[in-house]
């Protein structure tokens, strides 16, 4: 599976008592490659979890993968942060979108399935989400 991992799922992975936890891990189970994430991400699921090292470790245990830079995209995530300023999208959000505009093949494994049914890449695409199911 190819994805792109957004905060909600890895938060999901690491803390046993949320409510998606079996969905993460049986997601994280199907991965035979790094999925693909962003700093911002990162910080968001350290600062959730209050747990550092849980996050880095996904890093070196290779389920997830740092694959993009801001500095690389400032024109393009000021763009998306100008379009959805109604919103109110935090960084690593726009990172993903950002993300899912490069990895166009892969979806974006997130359980904020409203953000992301808005969110449109390269201006008019939907982006491919993976989400728990619906309740």
């Amino acid at each position: 599976m190819k994805g792109i991992a957004d905060t909600g799922f890895l938060v999901a992975f690491a803390n046993a008592n949320d409510k998606h936890h079996a969905w993460a891990v049986q997601i994280a189970a199907d991965v035979a490659e790094p999925l693909l994430t962003c700093e911002a991400v990162l910080a968001e699921t350290a600062f959730h979890l209050q747990n550092t090292a849980v996050t880095l470790a996904m890093l070196n245990e290779g389920l997830v993968s740092l694959a993009f830079d801001c500095r690389d995209h400032l024109d393009q995530l000021t763009r998306l942060a100008d379009r959805y300023a109604d919103r109110k999208p935090d960084l690593a959000d726009l990172c993903l979108v950002r993300m899912s505009e490069i990895f166009s093949r892969h979806s974006v494994i997130t359980v904020d399935r409203t953000d992301f049914r808005v969110y449109r890449r390269n201006k008019r695409e939907t982006i491919p989400i993976l989400c728990p199911p619906e309740r």
